[in-house]
């Protein structure tokens, strides 16, 4: 399945807005957010409207070097994301997740990081709420240094893809139209559908040898 990304009038998330998307993973309101993202450019306006990257797994490294009380509040807290709306259906879900997920070893495996569903509710200890605000903003300044962002702007045709577990995205504002001036369709995969989809093109490859 896929689905639109344009601005529409009755929005019920900014990414369907004119407005600008900061950096986020997608779906981190599901206990098994999408692995793989592609996103296909249909339509792009003339001014504004840069897609942004960032390597999430690269930027948490550096977190955990230069600040490893900040990257283990971060990795150790678990956060609210909720979503409550009417797209195609009417939808309300709710998890928590750590926004550095990590393996046995300390190392990010995943990024969960979405302020535009991240809940209101943020149940911790009172005294842990302003080491875990420094904790992000410190992550959030990283993701955002022009050290490590990468800006581009895609032209109708173009497909994009990129591991929404590792890589942050994000959008620059353009301004409104009376019509539709941007316009992306995406889509998601998982990785394990990925990775079985290559061993059998692997083998079909080898076969043909």
């Amino acid at each position: 399945p896929t689905w639109q990304v344009q601005d529409k009038a009755d929005a019920n998330n900014v990414a369907y807005t004119t407005g600008r998307l900061c950096f986020h993973t997608d779906y981190p309101v599901l206990q098994h957010p999408p692995g793989v993202q592609f996103l296909h450019c249909i339509k792009q306006t003339a001014a504004g409207g840069e897609s942004e990257v960032v390597d999430g797994f690269h930027v948490s490294s550096k977190l955990k070097k230069q600040n490893p009380e900040a990257y283990q509040i971060l990795s150790s807290t678990a956060v609210d994301y909720v979503d409550v709306g009417v797209d195609y259906c009417d939808f309300a879900v709710h998890c928590k997740q750590r926004i550095i997920d990590t393996d046995s070893s300390g190392q990010a495996i995943r990024i969960n990081y979405n302020n535009a569903t991240r809940d209101t509710v943020f149940d911790i200890p009172a005294e842990k709420v302003r080491p875990f605000y420094a904790a992000l903003k410190e992550f959030n300044d990283l993701l955002n240094s022009a050290e490590h962002k990468f800006t581009y702007k895609l032209k109708p045709g173009d497909i994009v893809t990129f591991d929404n577990w590792r890589v942050l995205h994000g959008r620059q504002s353009y301004p409104p139209g009376p019509g539709v001036t941007r316009h992306l369709e995406g889509a998601y995969a998982d990785w394990d559908v990925i990775m079985s989809r290559l061993r059998l093109l692997r083998k079909r490859v080898l076969n043909k040898e």
